[in-house]
């Protein structure tokens, strides 16, 4: 039977992993509703704050998630070979305005290599391009390493 063991990752562990990733899952929440899909971010480890262009119609639920300035958790994850890796963000999520990015913001949305807008069934012009930062209160890293040989 396989044992798994499980380590808390160390800040600097947490900030390299979550510079190789590039995706996630961002869950909101009001009230009693949850809404979660799948994003691109770009991560600045100094700062600690993730960047993600966030896609919607303005009558999306999408949207009316996003205007009802909800909760957030990005949820960041792998799993390859015997090693699984998890990293949970906790926060406000705030909308940027383009005008006030500096030089080194406008390159952390670079890093989020999505939307992709061919995924997209309605033309370009109808779609809200948003910018966010998410800069957690809580971050927290796990390591699971499975020892199949055990």
């Amino acid at each position: 039977m396989p044992i798994d063991r499980r380590t808390e990752m160390t800040e600097e562990e947490t900030a390299a992993f979550l510079g190789r990733q590039e995706t996630g899952v961002l869950a909101l929440a009001r009230e009693d509703t949850p809404y979660a899909i799948p994003i691109s971010y770009g991560f600045d480890a100094d700062a600690r704050e993730f960047y993600m262009r966030l896609v919607s119609t303005p009558e999306s639920e999408k949207r009316e998630f996003l205007d009802s300035e909800p909760k957030a958790r990005l949820v960041v994850y792998d799993d390859i070979e015997d090693t699984y890796r998890s990293v949970i963000a906790i926060g406000d999520l705030e909308r940027i305005d383009p005008e006030e990015l500096s030089v080194e913001e406008i390159q952390q949305y670079g890093d989020a290599k999505r939307p992709l807008f061919e995924i997209w069934p309605q033309q370009k012009g109808e779609l809200e391009i948003e910018l966010y930062r998410l800069a957690p209160e809580s971050l927290s890293g796990r390591l699971i390493e499975i020892d199949r040989e055990f």
